[in-house]
């Protein structure tokens, strides 16, 4: 595949707007747990934070709209919720999550100032960088992502090519699916259908208008960037694994990010870190607060509506920014376990011809996987024991994933009833 010049400066905005906080501090964790077996976890992980999220830029390549036609054939009522439920997780979780990082990584260490302080700086500089919405994607594939990912290459190629080799043994008995878990918590499948958005409305104001050249730039640019994510991701987790003697078991994921920077870098270790932390983090929080607004401005058409969502998910971004990683993540989980199964059929779906994507399959397939995955969500809201006779009846419920088999067999039945009832019209 031939890179064009604009899919590339895309391809470049669209890494950077997937790689923020979780991207950096999830990987090196899985390496650090999983020694010997690091590259069956970096397979998991790839799977669900890589491969789901470019599946969801070419569904958005070929639906050229926004996040709302992704569910909008099963029924319109049920596409605006899901969407502004989506919003809602994105501004609320991850976005404020690059906050907390960036002050545990890139702030604590040289200043003693709060976590709400820098959380406040955070966000009005992010404010202030979305503002001008028609310079974004080209701010970002122009000089931030650059930054990026000279700063990581510093960091990973020192581990990479050092004489460490992986070493402890693996925490799980099936690391692959370890690693698909983990990658959920990058958010990535649910990033794809928030900057997906973005990038189709970023290339038309660009000026490409038929809808072949917007496909080609997207499909190009999504290629780019997943190939950028799955180098990283690998090198992330490899040298996680590499460095088990030289950390306690209780380490922390942003020490540990830390720790492997230091033994990399040596005494540049904590700036280049600094740096990379806060430059990749930012960029994410600049692509789901634009994305909100982008909807938002979307659905009413108001000159106003743009400013104003992107100033209540910056004032949001730096109340839940001011609260630690762990906390963060651990809000994040029982809300994964619903939403994100719902947004990987629908990614799927998306992706496939448009005769196995009717009305009829799409209800079908959404209400049995929306029913089926309750009872992996219910189990960190209410006692396990409570959803524990429900979940047996479930197959791979065991695993977290009690929602594929009923969704596929909804697929299949679905498939099978429009075929019958097509041939019968005929």
């Amino acid at each position: 595949m031939k890179f064009t010049r604009e899919s590339l400066i895309v391809g470049f905005a669209l890494f950077a707007l997937f790689f923020g906080a979780g991207n950096l501090i999830l990987p090196p964790f899985l390496g650090f747990f999983n020694g010997p077996e690091w590259y069956l976890v970096a397979l998991g992980f790839v799977i669900s934070a890589v491969g789901l999220p470019l599946l969801g830029i070419l569904a958005h390549a070929r639906l050229q709209g926004s996040i709302f036609n992704f569910a909008d054939k099963v029924s319109p009522l049920f596409s605006l919720i899901f969407s502004i439920l989506i919003y809602i997780i994105s501004v609320a979780l991850p976005a404020p999550r690059t906050a907390a990082v960036t002050h545990e990584i890139a702030i604590q260490p040289f200043f003693n100032i709060s976590a709400l302080t820098t959380s406040i700086i955070y966000f009005v500089l992010v404010f202030l960088f979305v503002i001008r919405r028609s310079e974004v994607i080209n701010n970002i594939g122009k000089y931030l992502t650059p930054a990026i990912l000279l700063l990581l290459l510093a960091i990973l190629l020192s581990g990479i090519f050092s004489d460490l080799t992986p070493t402890g043994e693996s925490i799980t008995k099936n690391p692959v699916l370890y690693g698909f878990f983990e990658g959920y918590q990058t958010f990535d499948a649910i990033a794809a259908l928030v900057v997906g958005g973005v990038i189709i409305l970023s290339v038309k104001l660009k000026g490409f208008t038929t809808s072949f050249e917007i496909r080609k730039i997207v499909t190009q640019a999504a290629v780019f960037a997943a190939l950028a994510l799955l180098f990283v991701y690998g090198a992330l987790i490899y040298n996680g694994a590499i460095v088990y003697s030289e950390f306690s078991v209780d380490v922390t994921r942003t020490q540990l990010l830390s720790g492997i920077s230091y033994l990399n870098l040596g005494i540049f270790a904590q700036t280049g870190l600094s740096i990379l932390v806060a430059l990749a983090c930012f960029t994410t929080a600049v692509g789901i607060t634009t994305g909100a607004g982008d909807f938002m401005a979307e659905r009413i058409a108001k000159p106003f509506v743009y400013t104003a969502t992107v100033t209540v998910a910056c004032v949001l971004g730096i109340v839940i920014g001011a609260l630690s990683v762990n906390a963060i993540i651990e809000i994040a989980l029982p809300v994964l376990m619903l939403i994100y199964p719902l947004t990987i059929v629908l990614i799927l779906l998306n992706v496939l011809n448009e005769k196995y994507r009717t009305t009829f399959i799409m209800r079908s397939v959404v209400i049995v996987t929306l029913l089926a995955s309750l009872p992996d969500a219910l189990q960190y809201l209410i006692s396990a024991e409570k959803v524990m006779a429900v979940r047996e009846w479930i197959p791979f419920s065991d695993v977290g994933l009690g929602w594929v088999l009923p969704a596929f067999i909804a697929f299949f039945l679905a498939g099978v009833y429009e075929q019958f009832r097509n041939s019968s019209v005929l």
